[in-house]
């Protein structure tokens, strides 16, 4: 079985990158349920298998071992139970008490640790939260985790390292494997609906898994101009040093809006306090899928690059045509952004009229 641990939203919607987890979960099923077989006897322990290796697993999986559980921590609302079941999700685990309304790391993972499985997979997708959270139960299970997982198989896990420049494969030897899914590793795909059974719990908690917890949330007051939906935006144009100033961003915001999608920006940006991290893409950031990314004035560094893979159409816009954003991109114009976004926005007013 594979319990995914589900992240909802401040309106009781499932995250994006949850319903990518659970759709990861379903759709490698079979995968995840030989992979967390046992190894056989002779085959040596801490074992990691090398490219074009197939580790030798029991055959024959039953239905139940397939089956894909989630675990909702806090509020459970009738939307989220839906979309859980139109992502076919069997069994919904509700872990719901008072201490548990404020986040805290220890607690939650202990509630998980206590609904997971003896054989199996533990997984959540890889937010800071849920990476936070699967470390934690792979210490409290003494299971192995691998993070930023990509795709698996009969061979073994694929994940990404090096800020996604590189892919890594391996098998985690043991009963139990906990994962996280590196976001828009896939893309969410609603099945045949189940009907999910709903199982609440009479949680005890102890005082010492509370010691470290979210004792309040403060929400930064924004502006007009925030546009920080990264994940959601199925357009987002990117901005770099080349916007030149902390007051530079006048013909990008403006391309966001006709596009009606979201602003990103790179590390340099937010390191130079012209915009909030809340709007950087990246290793450290976000990772985004859109339809569309625009990257205006960014020369591509690693970190970045990584956020931006899931990107179905790369446009970049660049006076260095040897950078690495113009060399990866879809389609590339080379010159100064404000004058390329500025000419980009007044055809679109023209066209508007």
């Amino acid at each position: 079985m594979t319990l995914v641990f589900v992240e909802t939203d401040e309106t009781g919607q499932v995250v994006l990158t949850s319903a990518e987890a659970v759709t990861f979960a379903r759709t490698n099923a079979e995968a995840l349920t030989a992979l967390a077989a046992p190894l056989p006897a002779e085959q040596p322990s801490g074992h990691s298998a090398t490219q074009g290796e197939v580790a030798q697993r029991p055959e024959g999986c039953s239905d139940e071992s397939l089956r894909v559980e989630a675990a909702v921590i806090g509020a459970l609302t009738e939307a989220a139970t839906n979309q859980l079941a139109a992502l076919g999700v069997d069994r919904i685990h509700h872990l719901e008490h008072p201490d548990l309304e404020a986040y805290s790391a220890a607690a939650w993972a202990q509630a998980l640790v206590d609904i997971a499985p003896e054989t199996g997979t533990v997984l959540a997708s890889g937010t800071p939260r849920g990476m936070e959270l699967m470390a934690h139960v792979a210490v409290r299970t003494g299971a192995r985790m691998a993070a930023n997982v990509v795709a698996a198989d009969e061979g073994g896990l694929l994940r990404q390292v090096l800020g996604g420049t590189a892919f890594e494969r391996l098998v985690l030897d043991g009963d139990l494997q906990v994962l996280t899914i590196a976001g828009h590793a896939c893309t969410p795909e609603e099945t045949t609906a189940t009907s999910p059974e709903v199982l609440d719990y009479e949680l005890d908690i102890a005082a010492d898994d509370l010691r470290t917890r979210v004792v309040r949330t403060e929400v930064q007051a924004v502006d007009g101009n925030d546009t920080s939906g990264l994940t959601q935006a199925r357009a987002v144009v990117g901005a770099g040093r080349g916007v030149g100033s902390e007051n530079g961003f006048g013909e990008v915001l403006e391309l966001v809006d006709h596009l009606g999608g979201a602003l990103g920006v790179s590390r340099v940006v937010t390191g130079l306090g012209w915009r909030p991290h809340a709007e950087q893409v990246g290793q450290t950031g976000s990772r985004i899928s859109p339809d569309v990314y625009i990257a205006c004035g960014i020369s591509g560094a690693i970190q970045h690059m990584a956020g931006i893979e899931g990107a179905k159409t790369l446009i970049a816009i660049n006076t260095d045509e040897e950078s690495t954003m113009v060399q990866r991109a879809d389609y590339a114009i080379i010159g100064d952004l404000h004058e390329v976004v500025g000419a980009v926005n007044e055809e679109i007013r023209s066209r508007r009229g």
